[in-house]
């Protein structure tokens, strides 16, 4: 069972791929809790250290505990390679830098989390890297900014906080045709609700924090990629990286590798040079919660339906983002793309207006302001003033957002009590 690439379900394979037993046996991973490991000869510390063979040396590139969340996290989303990171910001942090440097361009989603935007935006604009902002409700406004210098896409398949859903397809075809790697941010819609390599993306980021952990104790992030990237690399004029001679490692070519060129490098250069490593304690606590995803996700839609039904018919309420509605603009989008047309437990709404949003979030009781989204119990956030609060007020409009905007992170409570709290809290 060790494999993740054995015909196994979803269900499955979150509960046992990449991994069989220790020496003891265990049924529950083991936690790692070593700095660095040892070799059986020196010559396989050297064959370790120029990549001429896999394993753990040392614990800020790999750890036995986060090889196999890694590893499952690849084979739930039906990926080839896992790299796990101290967050998910670190994570797509490393997607974006693995494709551009100095000089090139990333293009962006105009929604998606605040703190992504202001990475791209503001971040790698340090290290020369330049950003174009695209519609994703017009995606005309995508294939007009390419020009060689573009080297990777980047969009949310359930974007936080606006709902809204992507038409992956075409963002695809669009890459496609210009040879640029699509990154497409899962965490919202979880792999139980959204495949994106099914539909043509090159590489999944997640912040691991969120639904896959689920309990609010544990960060981390993954970049997945998906299976032949290499194809994709191998001798693309617009990845340099990948196909000319790392003098680091004296002269090596990734894309000679017969190994994941894309994860390779993510470990080689990014985890080992700078170290945003996710710690064995925090692996083990996100493997716990990915064992019960399948089922929490499910819940966590449900339950946001009946309270996006409520809030959509309360005359309090201006208006409801939430695209398993049947009147949502993004409502067929979520038919083609999401399992059972679920939408996880993420959802906005617009208050009267500033005032009344804020006393909406001073007056929940079971609901707590909190900037996390994808625990299992019910949080609220205002996101102009706290996890969007970087975007100016002409970046907000674009991004979908007011000063009226509530944020619900819907949990696994009893619907009934989270409706109740909600109306008290409107009403009051």
């Amino acid at each position: 069972m060790s494999n993740h690439t054995q015909n196994y379900s979803q269900n499955t394979l979150a509960l046992h791929a990449g991994y069989e037993f220790d020496t003891q046996r265990t049924i529950s991973v083991p936690i790692y809790q070593n700095t660095a490991f040892s070799f059986e000869s020196s010559e396989q510390a050297a064959a370790r250290f120029s990549l001429q063979e896999l394993g753990n040396i040392y614990a800020r590139v790999s750890s036995p505990t986060v090889d196999i969340l890694q590893n499952r996290l690849a084979a739930v989303e039906g990926g080839e390679f896992g790299v796990c990171t101290a967050s998910g910001t670190a994570a797509v942090f490393y997607s974006l830098v693995n494709c551009a440097q100095n000089g090139d361009n990333i293009l962006y989603s105009n929604k998606i989390y605040g703190g992504s935007q202001t990475l791209i935006q503001y971040t790698l604009k340090r290290f020369g890297i330049e950003a174009r902002e695209f519609d994703i409700d017009n995606l005309n406004t995508l294939e007009e900014k390419i020009n060689q210098n573009t080297k990777a896409i980047f969009f949310e398949s359930l974007s936080n906080p606006q709902i809204a859903v992507a038409d992956v397809e075409k963002i695809v075809a669009i890459a496609k045709k210009y040879n640029i790697i699509t990154i497409c941010d899962n965490t919202v819609a979880t792999p139980f609700l959204h495949k994106p390599f099914e539909f043509g993306v090159d590489v999944i980021v997640h912040s691991l924090s969120k639904y896959i952990n689920g309990q609010g104790n544990a960060l981390g992030g993954v970049v997945i990629e998906r299976k032949n990237l290499n194809a994709l690399l191998k001798n693309n004029p617009r990845y340099p990286a990948f196909n000319t001679p790392d003098p680091s490692y004296h002269g090596l070519i990734y894309a000679n590798l017969n190994l994941p060129n894309f994860s390779i490098r993510i470990l080689t250069e990014w985890l080992r040079n700078i170290g945003a490593t996710l710690s064995p304690q925090n692996a083990w606590l996100i493997l716990q919660g990915l064992e019960t995803l399948n089922l929490r996700i499910i819940k966590h839609s449900q339950n946001a339906l009946e309270i996006a039904q409520f809030l959509n018919s309360h005359s309090e309420v201006k208006s409801v983002s939430y695209p398993a509605l049947e009147t949502n603009i993004y409502h067929s989008l979520l038919k083609k793309y999401f399992t059972n047309s679920y939408a996880s437990g993420l959802l906005s709404f617009e208050a009267r207006d500033f005032e009344h949003a804020k006393k909406i979030c001073n007056s929940t009781k079971i609901f707590k302001i909190v900037a996390n989204l994808g625990d299992s119990k019910s949080l609220l956030i205002h996101p102009a003033s706290t996890t969007h609060s970087q975007l100016n007020e002409e970046e907000l409009k674009a991004a979908g957002i007011t000063k009226s905007t509530i944020r619900l992170s819907i949990g696994l409570e009893d619907v009934k009590d989270l409706i109740g709290d909600l109306k008290q809290a409107i009403e009051g």
